[in-house]
């Protein structure tokens, strides 16, 4: 009888620290090769110039495919950005303003004729870089 018991404590000694083992873990943030993503970060950032207008959507379209890739390697699911966005929830503080980014991506790959302007791709590059910044991955 003593080894029952001894046992059932066992057991649920086990299944406690499992239990705190998960929870724990489950807070853990990722951790991003920071080099790399400030080295792509400042190659988006540096190719933005007021004289080339070509490279306002360049720079927006390359910005949203960095933070794209940021959550992917966290692990949020979706297939699409948006679908990515939609399961953040309140995860990001500037969700809202990220959805301005990513729908000025969207304008910019799906009308043909939609021209940003260099004050609303810095604008978004400005939204983009802090998305990456609170994610910790520049």
């Amino acid at each position: 009888m003593p080894q029952m018991i001894f046992l059932v404590i066992a057991i649920v000694a086990v299944a406690l620290l499992a239990l705190v083992a998960m929870v724990l873990g489950g807070k853990r943030r990722h951790t991003f090769d920071v080099q790399v993503y400030q080295t792509k970060w400042l190659k988006i950032e540096n190719g933005l110039t007021k004289a080339d207008t070509r490279s306002y959507n360049f720079s927006v379209l390359e910005a949203d495919k960095l933070l794209d890739k940021a959550l992917k390697e966290m692990g949020v699911p979706g297939q699409s950005m948006g679908e990515k966005l939609k399961k953040l929830g309140d995860r990001l503080p500037n969700l809202n303003q990220i959805w301005y980014a990513h729908k000025l991506r969207n304008q910019i790959v799906h009308e043909s004729d939609f021209q940003i302007s260099y004050d609303d791709a810095k604008r978004a590059l400005r939204i983009f870089r802090q998305a990456l910044k609170n994610l910790g991955a520049i």
